[in-house]
């Protein structure tokens, strides 16, 4: 193998249930359990619960190597429209997180009334040399979500004021002949090297399937004319893109929220997918839901079974 793969997920709507799980896998196919799949991270802050969990390898402010997770700090049985923060952690060895903060998004000026802070992710913006933090938001003046974004150089304080990224406000539909706000949540950006673009999925509300833009430029303009890509027969959300190491296949899998199940399609051009067979994907029996998957190193791997314990 070319090093391993880490997901970190949640598993339901349950305050128990509402917290960061890991399982790993050595081929990006086939996941195990850490912990027998019982919370791997204790949230002090916030809600107490979390959603939505985005991982990401990056560098500290002194340039050291670290990972990173930001999530949704929400616990949804207080409603739909109930949160107005996100929550971040910082590992240097992925077992020892430390760093919680909250992010409260009311203290940006024209965000005072935000309802929804959803599914922040993340990507190193290398002009800027900094993060750009992007996420859902809607508040009590506009209730249809769109993405946002600003930056951070910690994940504990952003450096920028939020800024609309996408959104779909005021936008004719064809089929029902008239002008919607439609909401769009779950972004995720991943950078095609190939054809030079910013490919933004994010789920498609009218459709319940997954969706994309693009864009020369991290920030955008993106197209307004999205494109349909997901091939799932359930609704789906929460797509999450991560490339098999040492190819040029990236992997798609994406929560299927009616059904407690993950939907699976492969890409090598961010644009056409083939379904992947559920027993080809061993992912199902975790219970996951809307999680992200980053590759770490066979040593990486070797620290985590040692300390939690993999799923025989």
């Amino acid at each position: 193998t070319e090093g391993a793969y880490l997901f970190c997920y949640f598993v339901g709507n349950e305050v128990d249930e509402q917290t960061l799980h890991f399982a790993v896998s050595t081929d990006g196919y086939n996941f195990k359990a850490l912990n027998n799949n019982e919370a791997v991270i204790e949230q002090n802050l916030g809600t107490g619960c979390v959603r939505d969990p985005y991982i990401l390898k990056g560098v500290d402010e002194n340039g050291k190597d670290c990972y990173f997770i930001i999530a949704t700090d929400m616990n949804a049985l207080e409603g739909w429209t109930s949160n107005h923060s996100l929550i971040t952690w910082k590992s240097y060895d992925l077992v020892n997180w430390f760093d919680e903060t909250v992010i409260d998004i009311r203290q940006f000026e024209g965000f005072e009334t935000t309802t929804r802070a959803w599914a922040p992710q993340a990507i190193w913006d290398a002009d800027k040399e900094m993060y750009m933090v992007y996420w859902a938001n809607s508040t009590a003046e506009n209730d249809c979500a769109g993405h946002y974004y600003a930056y951070t150089k910690d994940f504990k304080t952003f450096e920028t004021q939020p800024k609309v990224l996408f959104g779909r406000w005021n936008e004719y539909v064809p089929e029902r002949d008239e002008v919607m706000n439609i909401q769009c949540i779950d972004g995720d950006i991943i950078y095609n090297e190939k054809d030079g673009y910013y490919y933004l999925y994010f789920k498609e509300d009218l459709t319940q399937k997954i969706a994309y833009v693009k864009s020369k430029n991290l920030t955008g303009p993106y197209n307004t004319d999205y494109t349909i890509c997901s091939l799932n027969w359930f609704g789906v959300e929460g797509s999450s893109m991560y490339r098999i190491t040492g190819t040029d296949a990236w992997m798609m899998i994406m929560d299927e929220y009616g059904n407690g199940t993950f939907f699976s399609q492969m890409t090598r051009d961010f644009k056409t997918f083939r379904q992947f067979q559920r027993s080809s994907m061993e992912i199902d029996h975790l219970k996951p839901r809307h999680g992200s998957v980053v590759a770490i190193s066979e040593a990486e791997y070797k620290i985590l079974v040692n300390h939690y314990g993999i799923q025989k």
